[in-house]
């Protein structure tokens, strides 16, 4: 390969060449804090407002339930601990899969008195209705369910989800970070309470994201200071990187119908040839995301083969890029009872709106070039 071709777009995702023009008057002019009364703090209130209505367009949500966060884990832990916050204790259940922003903000509740629950899955990492309603005959304050897996793909029926928990009474939150501009997401028709959302999984800047809220949730802040954000998280604005989100956002419902027909054909193409080297895919026969295959090999480490398709020019992940220093077995596989040997050979490929047909043709003759070769090694080394 002449230059690398990149295959981990569930970890960030190029910044548009589009995204970047709009983001660029507002690094490279001076720009007024938008909270000030003069031309250019207005100027500055108006971009952020502009980008509000647009991250609301893009979920079907009005542009007053949009809090800006400094990415996807930000608004998790607000959507978690604002509304722990508000009450003196209770109990939490969420999904066995969910990313760390998640599971580890609602682990952290223990220190305060309350009680964590965990929501089993079947073995395609689907949460069904019978499990949560199993999980709520003990009263729950709270639920947190992911609409999309990060490492999967696979996603939740969080409608359905979300009215169960409605019906016992339970505040629902959903990660939505991966399903924005994969899939169509419409904040009403999911039935939660709360959703998160992240700015770089669309082709935007790192550094932003939103909480998109009912206003009728009791939410207290996670930080304290200038009252931004309906004073649910104050701090001066990152106009640039907002500007950049609204934009991204607008873009991915404009585009996203195309997009994901693209990425749904690559990623079919891509999974033929998987299928015929052996590869097990994990959640094969769930709805999943057009964009993601995770997938791993009998006897094939999946730390060895990443660094080997690496050294080939080809970048994809072992698993979530949040956790990627661990060396255990993915929890999501784990949790989907698959065995723990072939859960460490799994690896990940997501595509994004930059790939190409030819690069994963490319990669099918890469990869079976280096199974072959590391399979000679390890009949080798026994």
């Amino acid at each position: 390969m002449t230059s690398a071709v990149y295959f981990d777009n569930n970890g960030t995702t190029a910044l548009d060449p589009r995204v970047l023009q709009a983001m660029l008057p507002y690094l490279s002019q001076q720009q007024g804090n938008a909270t000030s009364r003069h031309a250019f703090g207005r100027g500055a209130r108006n971009a952020i407002n502009q980008a509000r209505e647009q991250v609301a367009d893009a979920v079907g949500a009005h542009p007053s339930q949009v809090i800006f966060t400094g990415g996807g884990t930000e608004a998790d832990n607000l959507a978690i601990t604002g509304v722990a916050n508000a009450q003196s204790t209770g109990r939490i259940a969420i999904g066995s899969l969910e990313h760390p922003a998640v599971s580890r903000a609602a682990d952290a509740l223990k220190w305060q008195g309350w009680k964590l629950a965990h929501i089993d899955s079947n073995t395609q990492g689907q949460v069904e209705a019978s499990a949560l309603r199993n999980v709520l005959q003990q009263r729950t304050d709270m639920v947190s369910v992911m609409l999309a897996n990060n490492e999967t793909g696979v996603i939740q029926d969080i409608a359905t989800l979300g009215e169960i928990a409605r019906e016992h009474g339970a505040y629902m939150h959903t990660d939505a970070v991966q399903a924005l501009g994969k899939i169509n997401v419409d904040f009403s028709a999911l039935n939660v309470h709360a959703m998160s959302l992240s700015s770089h999984k669309i082709h935007g800047p790192q550094g932003a994201g939103a909480l998109i809220l009912d206003k009728r949730i009791d939410l207290r802040p996670l930080l304290y200071g200038g009252g931004q954000e309906r004073a649910l998280r104050s701090g001066s604005e990152n106009i640039a990187a907002i500007v950049g989100f609204g934009l991204a956002c607008q873009l991915a419902s404009a585009e996203g119908q195309s997009r994901q027909q693209a990425l749904s054909a690559m990623r079919g193409q891509l999974e033929q040839g998987l299928h015929a080297l052996g590869a097990t895919i994990f959640g094969a026969s769930a709805s999943r995301l057009p964009n993601t295959s995770f997938f791993a090999f009998d006897g094939i480490e999946g730390e060895t083969l990443v660094m080997a398709l690496d050294r080939q020019g080809f970048a994809v992940a072992s698993g979530s890029a949040c956790s990627s220093d661990s060396t255990e077995p993915s929890h999501v596989l784990l949790a989907m009872g698959v065995n723990p040997d072939l859960a460490r050979g799994a690896i990940r490929v997501s595509l994004g709106q930059d790939n190409q047909p030819e690069q994963v043709a490319a990669f099918l003759l890469t990869l079976e070039r280096e199974l072959t070769r590391l399979r000679k090694l390890t009949a080798v080394a026994v």
